[in-house]
């Protein structure tokens, strides 16, 4: 068992480190096992740099028909899982064919590369970033190692960001107009709002508003999409009267919300919306849901 599993263990070990790599900043990101791994964070824009190192096992000398590094930015919608759509792919000639005798380190460097979208673990989706090492060999296989990194991008702050006014009717029993305070929100933003009730002829028993996220990937018949509630936050508990108005003040920062993605690629979107349920004594659900949009701004240190 022992030889076996020798053989199939690669002739050596690869390992792609960054240059900053100890002073960059890292994130926290779900992998599919359910565990997290700490991923260097980069910007569109900024230089790639760092190096690779191939060490051959004990004994070992490699073969090769050359080393490359490639710098990849890639979708994979799960329902077509293991094929990659790549958006960006730049490559980097790091050896020419030869041997590998003993432990061989080559430099490497992407500069201003342009990553026009953010990395994104979802539900049906996943966008990412990685570098992938491969060692071209004849009548073998070749060898390969990845390292992934994680990308965000900052946004401007909107010129134009209107309120949102609505009001909601249910024939000659309920009209209520609510009110938020703007329609794009940065990540760490505070929705302020206000809900007036100008007429009331049901019981209502409480209200509140939650935030969903909806995923739509693929397209035509292969359209999935996945709605996900990521906050209920209750507004009021208890009948409310005519004249009565309801102050919101929902802080988004202790959701894992991600920017408005729209039409990433031509492969999926993201977005969010607010949706104020109210629920009568009868346990009916009313509800109106309003579209907004995530940013994410430069935070200020």
């Amino acid at each position: 068992m022992n030889f076996l599993a020798g053989a199939f263990r690669p002739p050596c070990n690869i390992r792609i480190t960054f240059s900053d790599g100890k002073t960059r900043k890292k994130v926290s990101v779900k992998k599919e096992n359910g565990q997290a791994a700490m991923l260097p964070l980069f910007h569109s824009q900024e230089n790639i740099v760092g190096e690779v190192c191939i060490e051959p096992n004990q004994g070992k000398k490699i073969e090769h028909n050359g080393v490359k590094i490639e710098l990849l930015g890639q979708i994979e919608l799960y329902f077509d899982r293991g094929n990659f759509y790549d958006f960006t792919s730049l490559v980097r000639e790091l050896d020419v064919p030869g041997e590998i005798y003993e432990r061989k380190t080559y430099p490497f460097d992407f500069s201003t590369v342009e990553m026009p979208y953010e990395s994104y673990n979802g539900a049906n989706v996943r966008l990412r970033y990685t570098l992938k090492v491969t060692v071209s060999r004849n009548y073998v296989s070749n060898i390969v190692e990845y390292q992934d990194f994680w990308v965000q991008n900052y946004t401007p702050t909107p010129t134009i960001n209107n309120s949102i006014k609505m009001e909601v009717g249910i024939e000659d029993c309920l009209h209520i107009e609510f009110e938020y305070n703007k329609s794009k929100y940065q990540l760490k933003d505070v929705i302020i709002g206000k809900i007036y009730f100008l007429l009331v002829r049901i019981k209502i028993k409480n209200m509140e508003l939650e935030i969903r996220r909806r995923e739509s990937t693929g397209s035509g018949p292969n359209t999935y999409v996945e709605t996900e509630t990521l906050a209920k936050f209750e507004l009021m508990d208890g009948a409310p009267v005519r004249g009565e108005s309801i102050p919101i003040r929902l802080f988004l920062s202790p959701y894992e919300l991600t920017p408005t993605y729209r039409n990433i690629n031509n492969k999926f979107s993201v977005k969010y919306y607010l949706n104020l349920v109210l629920v009568d004594e009868e346990d009916r659900r009313y509800f109106k849901q309003q579209e907004i949009t995530v940013y994410r701004q430069q935070e200020t240190s």
